[in-house]
């Protein structure tokens, strides 16, 4: 290895930048919204066993999806002996490496240099369409997975660097939006050869060895970092049981459970005794537990630098086979982060009482997915909105909860803005706003939900949505409040009112309706009792709560023109 520290360093931020770079490549060059405006992708280098090196992401889950897929190809092209220069494989299978659901498609890319593999450039992200029963590969009401799409279990899409046309045939004529799909698969390409083209950049300047020893030091580095943090968590065994819930007429809330045991070399999750795995789409494979469960363990040992595989090596999940949160092939998968982000979110509710200063109450847990398709009123063109949706995160020690964000699981994407919705697809956005329904009460209060409402300004527009946290609401915390569910309702143009509900599957609807979407609010912090008076008077001005809520929860009279406090009732004697 080279023995310049100044050169080591050098090495360590290229490596860094490599991921962002790709990141940026991917946004410039794809074709949907999903991956341009949401950024629901990840791209990233591993070494030559697959150990994640490097990586930029918008999808906080994706973090534990590109190594474990770049490990599987190794495995299944001979130890990557059947690799060539120029390959590019690609990659959907959700129970195998790397696997969530059909939508979230991998393309892995071995590194060459000189003629020796070196590294892998790896990328995945969420296709707008692969195929499957209903528009946008989302369904509600999937029995098996063959119903969800095409899967791709890790085939040659580039063969030493010629294109196979067959597979892209395959791809086109299986899915409804081929421009859109395939586009943001060509863009997919545009940013591994950024990374191949990167790192071989850098064997040049700095010489193969000196690269891959200081990839060796990263990962080494980082495993030393999780095992000084696990030293200063409290050691024993924790335990936490939920419910995953689904459309209820076909069963469920499903029971999950976790015991997390820490000790001074390993974190280990074990969820044996959750439900088994069921015919409905809420399963995840034991591949999408990790990812979710790999998040939550970054949020307690909290790196405060950039992550690799090192980071995880005291990490171990132990699941009985076939369960709700490890299922098998056939098990459908499509709503898949209900499982594995319920799963993940059982371990901050074991031991958040027991690390306030890092894991707050309980938040909206859901994607809150949302598809909506039809054709435009104007151009008649056909649409496909797929998007999550904000919600509020629960209140912690001396904070309130964050208003208006993704779910863990998302992490640093964006909503759709309104602008692109109104321009591209047949619907108007009527409202989108703060859902300040005061629950969540506490000393620091859970952040608030959102409302958002679209119009539907066609005939035939069909919805499929999956709001979790419906019916349970987000736990509270230190004699905290729990927050408020997520749901739908359907504002007919005749007045008629449908829901609330949780999950709707290609839900018809007439031109002029309303579809409202509705989030959970997050979970209070603390004796509600015991918050600052004048934070109180602050949040009812900001309309956060109202007045009467403020002297009913909080034990603060506030004068009739909401400018100051005028007493204060017998919670706070």
């Amino acid at each position: 290895m080279n023995s310049n520290p100044f050169a080591v360093e050098v090495i360590k931020d290229s490596l860094l930048s490599i991921g962002e770079e790709m990141f940026i490549a991917l946004a410039r060059t794809s074709m949907s919204p999903m991956f341009y405006e949401v950024l629901d992708y990840a791209c990233g280098l591993t070494d030559a066993k697959g150990n994640l090196i490097s990586q930029g992401n918008g999808v906080t889950s994706f973090i534990g999806m590109l190594s474990p897929m770049v490990q599987h190809v190794l495995n299944k092209y001979d130890n990557g002996n059947k690799l060539a220069e120029g390959d590019i494989i690609i990659i959907n299978d959700p129970y195998v490496g790397g696997g969530s659901h059909l939508s979230d498609v991998g393309l892995v890319m071995p590194i060459f240099y000189e003629g020796e593999l070196i590294a892998f450039s790896a990328n995945k992200g969420h296709w707008t369409e692969i195929g499957g029963k209903d528009p946008g590969s989302f369904t509600n009401s999937s029995t098996e997975i063959y119903q969800e799409g095409l899967q791709l279990p890790g085939i040659k899409l580039f063969d030493a660097g010629k294109v196979n046309e067959g597979m892209v045939e395959l791809i086109a004529i299986n899915v409804r939006l081929p421009q859109l799909s395939l586009g943001d698969m060509w863009a997919q390409v545009a940013a591994l050869r950024t990374g191949d083209k990167r790192l071989k950049e850098l064997c040049s300047k700095y010489g193969e060895n000196t690269v891959v020893s200081t990839m060796d030091n990263l990962i080494e580095q980082a495993e030393r970092y999780s095992l000084r943090e696990l030293k200063k968590l409290p050691q024993g065994t924790f335990e936490a049981q939920d419910f995953i819930e689904g459309d209820p007429s076909k069963g469920g809330p499903y029971p999950i459970k976790v015991k997390v045991t820490i000790t001074e070399d390993e974190f280990i999750c074990d969820f044996r005794g959750s439900h088994e795995q069921v015919m409905n789409p809420v399963n995840c494979s034991y591949y999408g537990l990790l990812s979710s469960v790999r998040v939550m363990f970054l949020a307690i040992i909290r790196p405060n630098f950039n992550v690799n595989e090192g980071l995880f090596k005291p990490l171990k999940i132990i699941t009985d086979k076939n369960s709700i949160v490890s299922a098998t092939r056939p098990s459908p998968v499509s709503m898949n982060f209900e499982a594995r982000i319920g799963g993940a979110e059982l371990i901050w509710k074991a031991l958040a009482p027991l690390l306030p200063d890092r894991l707050t109450a309980g938040h909206l847990l859901s994607v809150c997915s949302f598809l909506l398709s039809g054709k435009h009123s104007e151009t008649e063109e056909p649409f496909l909105i797929v998007e999550p949706t904000l919600g509020g995160w629960g209140a912690g020690e001396n904070q309130d909860g964050q208003r208006g964000q993704f779910c863990m699981g998302n992490g640093e994407t964006y909503n759709m803005p309104i602008e692109i919705a109104e321009a591209r697809y047949g619907v108007r956005v009527e409202n989108y706003r703060l859902r300040c329904d005061g629950a969540g009460a506490g000393q620091y209060i859970g952040g608030s939900g959102v409302i958002r409402a679209y119009k539907t300004l066609s005939e035939g527009q069909e919805m499929t949505a999956s709001f979790g946290r419906h019916q349970f609401q987000p736990w509270g915390m230190n004699e905290g409040e729990n927050g408020s569910s997520s749901y739908i309702r359907i504002i007919k143009e005749n007045g008629e009112v449908l829901g609330p509900f949780g999950v709707s599957s290609r839900l018809k609807l007439d031109e002029g309706d309303t579809v409202e979407l509705v989030t959970a609010t997050g979970g209070g912090y603390g004796n509600p009792a015991e918050r600052d008076e004048l934070l109180v008077l602050q949040d009812v001005k900001n309309g956060y709560i109202t007045a009467e809520q403020a002297k009913e929860k909080y034990g603060v009279i506030i004068s009739e023109d909401l400018d100051g406090i005028a007493g204060y009732t017998e919670l706070r004697q």
